[in-house]
């Protein structure tokens, strides 16, 4: 089966009311309604692809229902753990696993997305994090989200002899972390 036709997308996403907390702390108004609208436009962008959300909140789960997403629930607020409880869920289901954060700015073109073999690593504007990641189903693979996750997710990709394509020039390459991030 080629990957297009078995292939789920996740969207990890925390509580809107204690995400993007650097935001917050760098006095940006308007978060809650700002994580929401990204968090919107990415899940828009994914469908009519299978879609799930990671999340532990009810109010999530509620906006992700309410989008035609299903939810897996997680009881963890550390995104590598949700993100792998989530992986094995998927991977019972599917082929091909596309992760892809809620806060990519301009989504466009991720349910047409179709990975390479192996890992796909797409890389923030920063040159550091994993903004997107593409995979097979049923690897043991130890995910890394946080400083250095493009790095860290390439060399889990060689510990596990997978060809790893990176590709830091997507469009998908700009999410909303920082202040700096919305005059860009």
């Amino acid at each position: 089966m080629n990957p297009v036709e078995n292939l789920a997308i996740l969207v990890p996403l925390k509580a809107f009311s204690i995400g993007k907390s650097r935001l917050r702390d760098g006095g940006i108004a308007g978060v809650d309604e700002m994580a929401r609208v990204l968090a919107a436009n990415v899940m828009a962008a994914a469908l009519p692809r299978p879609l799930f959300v990671a999340c532990e909140s009810p109010d999530v789960a509620t906006f992700t229902l309410d989008r035609g997403a299903q939810v897996i629930t997680s009881s963890s607020l550390n995104l590598n753990e949700a993100v792998s409880h989530s992986y094995r869920v998927l991977s019972e289901t599917f082929e091909w696993i596309v992760i892809a954060h809620g806060d990519i700015r301009d989504p466009e073109g991720l349910r047409d997305f179709t990975p390479l073999s192996g890992v796909t690593v797409i890389v923030d504007s920063h040159g550091t994090g994993t903004n997107v990641l593409a995979l097979p189903n049923k690897l043991p693979f130890a995910f890394s989200y946080g400083q250095y996750s493009a790095q860290a997710h390439q060399l889990e990709a060689q510990r596990l002899g997978l060809e790893c394509h990176v590709d830091f020039n997507s469009p998908w390459r700009f999410d909303v972390d920082e202040p700096t991030d919305l005059l860009e």
